[in-house]
């Protein structure tokens, strides 16, 4: 019979150790996933209020923490620092993150809104872009807001050396509106809404299609690591996003209940967002590459960037909910 020393017995079972947490699945090694929340994203206030993806990963061991999410440039933020897993931001936002050394892939979506205009009182006697020129605008930067309003300035002839920037995040950007500390503010949606049916306030300027997607990004290397994860997230995003559309009655007194905004502010909130789209896939990405190249053409992209390319590497569609 053979005899094996104590040193080679120990060898053998640390090699087993090592053989066996390779081939242990990625996600076993998670122990929490972190997961923004955002009044500008009605599923991921269904996903907090229903637990559904606490439902998701309880089996796994995995608790799930919600962090608020003000707007997309706060969404990035915690992505790149690493204190976000999953982040919800507009799609445009996120490219310009990601041009910026962000490294981030958008993998899921959550709607086509249209959650930004530019906005004014009836006092200012603003109508229209032009006569922006010389005034002072409130806008959140590194937003879709912030971006539609570069893409609005454009359009006129206009650029943001023509108007006086007021960098606000987008809550302190209606109250400065509203107070007349600035003539204009570059709007999001529900606050947006709640200017117009509390305070009177204008959309002066509107444009659909200028406005990105909603999209849910994660890091690179969290997606590299944990790909099961992922999917299963985007899986559990689809199941919300089937929920709010079968269930709109409900879907307004839930957005009610958390953001303690009347029911007619959100209401015009939802008008004016599309929940009918399951998936990140190439309209989408579409949609960011024109946005990118009007930020390009408007200088706030560099000329020597290669847009296409940059969102190539951005949208990940290869994490889509099943069936889709």
């Amino acid at each position: 019979m053979t005899q094996f020393s104590p040193k080679f017995s120990r060898r053998l079972i640390l090699s087993a150790t090592a053989l066996m947490a390779l081939a242990a699945p990625a996600f076993a090694q998670v122990k929490e996933i972190r997961v923004d929340w955002a009044t500008y994203s009605p599923l991921s206030l269904v996903l907090k209020e229903k637990k559904l993806l606490e439902k998701e990963f309880a089996a796994d061991g995995i608790a799930i923490r919600w962090v608020f999410s003000a707007g997309s440039n706060k969404a990035l933020e915690f992505l790149n620092a690493g204190s976000l897993d999953f982040g919800s931001t507009a799609g445009a936002a996120a490219l310009i993150g990601k041009i910026n050394g962000n490294p981030i892939k958008s993998i899921g979506l959550y709607s086509r809104p249209e959650w930004t205009a530019l906005v004014t009182r009836p006092d200012t006697g603003i109508t229209k872009i032009s006569d922006l020129k010389g005034k002072s605008v409130a806008v959140t930067r590194g937003t879709d807001p912030h971006i539609f309003l570069v893409r609005a300035l454009d359009s006129a002839g206009l650029t943001e050396k023509d108007v006086r920037l007021v960098l606000l995040q987008h809550p302190d950007g209606k109250t400065a509106l509203i107070r007349k500390d600035v003539d204009a503010w570059a709007g999001l949606d529900p606050i947006m809404a709640q200017a117009e049916v509390e305070d009177g306030a204008q959309l002066f300027y509107r444009n659909a299609a200028a406005n990105t997607w909603g999209v849910l990004n994660t890091r690179e290397d969290f997606a590299k690591q944990n790909p099961g994860i992922v999917r299963r997230v985007n899986q559990v995003y689809e199941e919300a996003r089937q929920w709010a559309v079968q269930n709109k009655a409900e879907l307004t007194k839930l957005l009610v209940a958390e953001t303690k905004l009347p029911e007619a502010v959100i209401a015009k909130q939802l008008e004016r967002t599309d929940l009918s789209n399951a998936t990140i896939d190439g309209k989408v990405a579409e949609t960011i590459q024109e946005a990118g190249l009007a930020l390009q053409k408007a200088g706030v992209i560099k000329a020597d960037v290669d847009v296409k390319a940059a969102v190539s590497s951005l949208v990940d569609t290869s994490f889509a909910p099943k069936g889709q």
